[in-house]
């Protein structure tokens, strides 16, 4: 596995490769590797030539400065990882390499950004939009992969494609889920043993949520699901959501939309915790 840090070295490989006809697989992360990050990378693997895998925690994506500092790092095993499933490329640089100068770009999602995680979180879509286009003008893959767990992003991942014009196949992949339903995170490593014993319940009430959507309505099972997460007492509700899957608007008829998602947000203890579950 070759390993770059800098955006010259790296921009020097792919143009040899792309002169030569290879086919580039992309997986952006932010480290802390897991299950989920692999399953993504197998599939890159298995439909390019090479797999390039980014690891860059992307300070200008937190608007809680805290959250930044206590994200996991730790590049040693995500090394062992990314060589178990026969990565490629590795790209690690530092911020500075990243950012060489100050950062002036504004996007606007639309409606994509003042709901859920963009109301949620000021400011982080566009750090993730920037740091997003930024990769994808230097790694010029020919496909990208991401988890569907943030599904938001994903929608918005796939809005910047079409606001730059990038030449890039964007690769929904299902969540993966620990045996007992829990969403796979680099933030579960933070929870208690106390604690993870109650995450799973997260995707318990979104799966009781969807046979729910077959006797009640969206405002009814809003209504009743807000109730059953706020009766747990280890949990604290930031968000519970029904809304489409395209623009992500909240919807009230199950009619109003072709394709329907149920939308969690819980902190426990300290640790904030996002699924998701498709209804329709």
């Amino acid at each position: 596995m070759l390993k770059f840090s800098t955006v010259s070295e790296i921009k020097a490989f792919v143009k040899k490769q792309k002169n030569v006809g290879k086919t580039i697989g992309f997986v952006p992360t932010m480290g802390a590797l897991h299950q989920g990050h692999l399953n993504l990378m197998k599939r890159a693997k298995k439909e390019n030539d090479l797999l390039v895998v980014s690891i860059f925690v992307n300070p200008i994506q937190f608007n809680n400065k805290e959250d930044l500092v206590k994200y996991p790092r730790n590049l040693n095993n995500d090394i062992d990882l990314l060589k178990s499933v026969g990565c490629d490329v590795l790209f690690a640089p530092s911020t500075t390499e990243m950012y060489p100068d100050k950062i002036k770009k504004q996007y606007n999602f639309g409606l994509l950004e003042n709901v859920m995680e963009g109301a949620s979180r000021p400011g982080h879509f566009n750090g993730v939009a920037i740091v997003v286009n930024r990769l994808f003008n230097i790694v010029l893959p020919n496909k990208a992969y991401f988890g569907e767990k943030d599904f938001q992003q994903l929608a918005i991942i796939q809005q910047l494609v079409q606001i730059e014009n990038i030449k890039v196949e964007i690769v929904p992949c299902s969540t993966v889920r620990e045996d007992d339903g829990l969403a796979m995170s680099s933030r579960n490593q933070h929870l208690t043993p106390e604690q993870r014993k109650v995450a799973p319940t997260i995707y318990k009430l979104l799966t009781f949520a969807k046979k729910q959507s077959k006797v009640l309505s969206p405002d009814l099972l809003k209504t009743q699901l807000t109730d059953m997460f706020n009766a747990i007492p280890e949990f604290e509700l930031e968000y519970f959501e029904i809304a489409d899957d395209n623009e992500l608007q909240p919807i009230t008829s199950w009619n109003k939309a072709s394709g329907i998602i149920a939308f969690a947000v819980v902190k426990l203890g300290n640790v904030r915790l996002i699924d998701n579950i498709r209804i329709i």
